[in-house]
């Protein structure tokens, strides 16, 4: 196989070094064609849509989405479609290659030794623009990947997103937010990597309950949650994605701008009112779909304690209705150095180790946990 020169479009691609247990050095090239026709079996983790024209291809726009393979041989391909993204190539569990802007088309995963071997390609940035495709894997012979018995599901905004988490300043522009977007290194990925879990993390930077920052039109996150991609053509279902747990940190878009002129609310006491009964709708209406999940929902407080507050009376009156598997986990101590005054990655790492610990310390939430739901 022989490497395209893609002129321009290489200086996009960031080749590294990684695979433990590799003959000699891993890398990941893009070649014109591929000597390995078979498609091998795909995990997705996340939500993805076949592709019409392409079968084994997926369509992804929620952040975190994950494909992973197993393959003998010293060798491996997988296909990027369009759109912008960026991707982690991750081979028997290390960091092979990270891929900014790939251009469509094919990649080889070179230089393993002989042997069976994992594969994972992660979209570590974020695609509120459109979804991206995923082409597929392919191989001599591959093995499935099979689920893990967890299941986390997280459902929040920038904070969730990782947004501009690996900038070192808080200054950037819109180019820069995007690259310094990593939702791998996140609290969500790490939390769930933590426990061991396949997770989802269903995500839009900028949206609320009932408000999106500083007012501006658009979908809000209980509205585009039900479907697949942010289109709402087509609704999310999957009988196996029963996750034992469920975090959610949502708020700081509806509460951390003043009102303006023309909105619907006159005050911050009617804001204060829509967002917690439309909060209380949403969780209401994720428990008629996860009967057996356990809530967390959490808080930065950012806002003078407006949004700690109002995340904490939600979770007070959805236990006041009889809700007893939710509980409310303020988080302190960020120093928010990402762009925008965003979590930082040491920030992220921080909340995963609150909240994982609050995990750790109420093994009542993986109760069943075996029966995946």
């Amino acid at each position: 196989m022989q490497p395209l020169r893609f002129g321009a479009a290489l200086a996009a691609l960031l080749l590294m070094n990684g695979a433990p247990g590799s003959a000699g050095t891993v890398e990941v090239v893009p070649v014109a064609s591929s000597t390995h026709l078979t498609p091998l079996p795909v995990k997705v983790g996340g939500r993805a849509a076949h592709d019409a024209a392409e079968p084994q291809a997926f369509k992804r726009q929620w952040p975190g989405t994950y494909f992973e393979t197993g393959f003998s041989g010293t060798e491996a391909d997988f296909k990027v479609g369009p759109g912008d993204v960026i991707l982690d190539v991750v081979v028997d569990g290390a960091l092979a290659a990270k891929l900014t802007k790939p251009a469509p088309g094919l990649y080889a995963v070179k230089g393993v030794h002989p042997g069976m071997h994992s594969l994972r390609v992660e979209v570590v940035s974020e695609s509120q623009a459109g979804p991206t495709l995923f082409g597929g894997f392919f191989g001599k012979t591959g093995t499935p990947v099979p689920a893990l018995q967890r299941q986390i599901e997280f459902i929040g905004d920038s904070y969730t997103v990782g947004y501009g988490n690996t900038s070192l300043s808080r200054d950037c522009t819109g180019d820069q937010v995007w690259l310094t977007t990593d939702t791998s290194q996140g609290y969500a990925v790490r939390t769930a990597k933590r426990f061991g879990a396949d997770y989802q993390v269903n995500a839009i930077s900028g949206r609320g309950i009932v408000r999106n920052y500083g007012g501006f039109a658009a979908d809000t996150l209980p509205q585009t949650h039900p479907f697949v991609l942010f289109d709402k053509a087509e609704a999310f279902r999957d009988p196996t994605w029963r996750p034992r747990l469920i975090l959610i940190g949502l708020g700081a878009n509806d509460l951390s701008t003043p009102l303006h002129d023309g909105e619907k609310w006159k005050n911050r006491e009617e804001l204060h009112s829509d967002y917690e009964a439309t909060y209380l709708q949403f969780l209401r209406r994720l428990r008629s779909r996860n009967p057996s999940s356990f809530f967390i929902l959490w808080s930065l407080d950012n806002s003078r304690g407006e949004i700690e507050s109002e995340v904490s009376k939600v979770a007070q009156l959805w236990r006041a209705s009889g809700e007893s598997r939710v509980a409310f986990v303020p988080l302190h101590g960020t120093a928010m150095t990402g762009c925008h005054w965003h979590p930082s990655t040491a920030d992220d790492a921080l909340m995963a180790r609150d909240i994982g610990d609050f995990i750790e310390a109420h093994p009542e939430i993986w109760a069943g946990s075996a029966e995946r739901g």
